[in-house]
């Protein structure tokens, strides 16, 4: 009899523990722990996953030799069906990296994008992913004498609570995590404290030119445009970024800035000559290059039809005066204005 009570509370204790285990915010836990071979911090995790979903699988994996490491995290509810939540892909490889900004930027420099904070070398693309470029001082130089880089795509699906500063947390460690594994040897990212990554979709948040002074943006605040209390600026560009971007339009107030305006375009690497070459109804007709890091770096204006005090010799002097900031900024030489 005793034998029997043993076994029982045994068999008892077992099924228990199994039960505890299959428990959903368990078996979060257990996954949120291993996710991305375990170097996401799991809260951020934790804070990505929606208030009514669980995570039911994750998955990583690569090969160092051809330049690609990836992972993801997919959830679920309890009444519909599992998705993606979370794809971050690094690669070294430099045809997979122009794939990558081949899809960012479709058809132009100014398709949509956003500034990441100044310190991180990237910019927010299409449906809010993360795009992170960075020099691999440990893989040398490619066949071109290139200094050989690792791009980062992290993916954060808009279906869940991604405008937070988990996203960047999370981002940021699988970047620090991919460089290693790939063999990179970049200098470790550290994620900003409390910033969400903004919505390359949301309407652009517009400041006078007092208030962007020094940014990368504030050389407008001395660009000699007419009525200069009239211009109001986006600053869409920091020191660190493969792109970025200045834009300023025409108002009168700060919550009246209109339409009619110029978008000043930064891109650099070599990936970026695409994007001013050729004669499609797309390319921008006023465009300036240098050399940046032994890569091409290519500028470039887009300006609204008409607008007061401002033709197309002002509007290549700005451009010149935009390209030689960032020439200034970044240390490039060769500056080229067209026309």
């Amino acid at each position: 009899m005793r034998r029997w009570i043993k076994v029982s509370v045994t068999a008892a204790a077992v099924l228990g523990l199994g039960g505890w285990i299959a428990q959903p915010y368990v078996h979060d836990w257990w996954l949120i722990r291993g996710a991305c071979d375990g170097v996401l911090p799991d809260d951020a995790l934790r804070d990505l996953v929606p208030a009514d979903s669980h995570i039911v699988d994750t998955g990583s994996g690569g090969v160092k030799e051809l330049g690609d490491y990836g992972c993801s995290v997919t959830v679920g509810g309890d009444h519909s069906a599992d998705w993606r939540l979370l794809s971050m892909q690094a690669y070294t490889q430099r045809d997979d990296q122009d794939r990558e900004f081949m899809w960012a930027f479709p058809e132009s420099g100014f398709t949509a994008q956003a500034p990441m904070p100044d310190g991180l070398p990237g910019f927010v693309a299409r449906y809010g992913n993360l795009e992170f470029l960075l020099p691999c001082p440990d893989l040398g130089k490619d066949d071109a004498g290139r200094q050989r880089k690792m791009l980062v795509r992290a993916m954060i699906s808009p279906n869940g609570p991604w405008r937070q500063p988990a996203s960047y947390e999370a981002a940021v460690a699988f970047v620090n995590s991919a460089s290693e594994r790939l063999g990179c040897g970049a200098e470790k990212l550290t994620a900003p404290t409390g910033v969400s990554p903004a919505n390359p979709e949301d309407e652009p948040k517009t400041v006078s030119f007092a208030a962007a002074r020094d940014t990368a943006c504030g050389w407008l605040a001395k660009a000699g445009l007419p009525n200069p209390s009239h211009w109001y600026l986006t600053a869409a560009l920091n020191d660190t970024a493969p792109t970025g971007r200045c834009a300023v339009s025409i108002g009168d107030e700060l919550s009246d800035a209109g339409e009619q305006g110029m978008d000043f375009g930064a891109w650099f690497g070599d990936w970026s000559d695409r994007l001013i070459a050729g004669d499609d109804s797309e390319r921008p007709s006023l465009t300036a290059t240098a050399r940046c890091a032994g890569e091409a770096a290519n500028f470039a204006v887009s300006a609204s039809d008409d607008i007061p005090g401002v033709g197309v010799d002002k509007q290549r002097a700005l451009l010149k005066a935009f390209a030689e900031e960032q020439v200034r900024r970044r240390d490039c030489s060769d500056l080229r204005v067209s026309g």
